[in-house]
């Protein structure tokens, strides 16, 4: 037991390598502050926040790519809010980026080029031909169809509470949908993922890699 957790534990730290906090913090102070103190203050401490994340990381030498992500989403965000004089429209790009997302595990499973294989693909490098092998697949497809069910409640709730223009809930709703949720999704898909592979008794990637014939030890860490 306790090394399956540390297996899961050690596959989650590779896979959010960036800082998390960085985009968390950004969004749930403006949506806290616009309630009490207005949209251009809020919108002012979202972006210095973000701003002084990225300074932190550059100045400690730490990885400042997703700080420099997160800071120029909060300043096409606050940029949009600003302009429309709407606080509800700085949640409008993380909407888009839902729905976009959304839109690719769709095309990606009528293609039957399931997303969580490319997103594995592009994450540990493994061959992109193992991912298709039919006794491979069926794992991925399946992970990425909890994927999709996953994302688009989270777009129906993003989206009804933008026409509400309900913004503290929104940010909550954004930050409690973001990472934490989205953390619990990639243990599940992990520990089901694993499990699927097993059933399924196709080649581990070392087998495929290395032209191993059946019988297969199979995929023992790593999804």
């Amino acid at each position: 037991m306790k090394s399956k957790l540390a297996e899961i534990l050690g596959e989650l730290k590779s896979v959010l390598s960036g800082r998390t906090f960085d985009a968390i913090l950004p969004p749930l102070l403006y949506g806290l502050l616009n309630g009490k103190f207005g949209l251009t203050l809020a919108a002012v401490a979202a972006g210095g926040v973000a701003f002084a994340f990225f300074l932190y990381r550059l100045a400690k030498r730490q990885n400042w790519a997703y700080a420099l992500v997160g800071l120029a989403g909060v300043a096409l965000a606050t940029g949009l809010a600003l302009i429309t004089r709407e606080a509800s429209a700085y949640y409008l790009p993380g909407i888009l980026s839902s729905a976009l997302l959304v839109l690719l595990l769709i095309i990606s499973l009528v293609v039957s080029k399931p997303l969580a294989a490319w997103a594995s693909h592009l994450a540990r490098g493994w061959p992109l031909a193992w991912f298709w092998l039919p006794s491979i697949r069926p794992a991925y497809l399946e992970v990425t169809i909890f994927w999709l069910v996953f994302f688009l409640a989270r777009l129906v709730i993003q989206i009804s509470l933008y026409q509400q223009g309900q913004t503290v809930s929104l940010a909550w709703a954004n930050m409690l949908l973001g990472w934490p949720v989205t953390i619990v999704v990639l243990v599940l898909s992990y520990v089901y993922g694993i499990w699927r592979l097993r059933k399924l008794r196709g080649p581990g990637v070392d087998e495929f890699i290395t032209g191993k014939q059946p019988p297969y030890r199979g995929q023992t860490r790593g999804f």
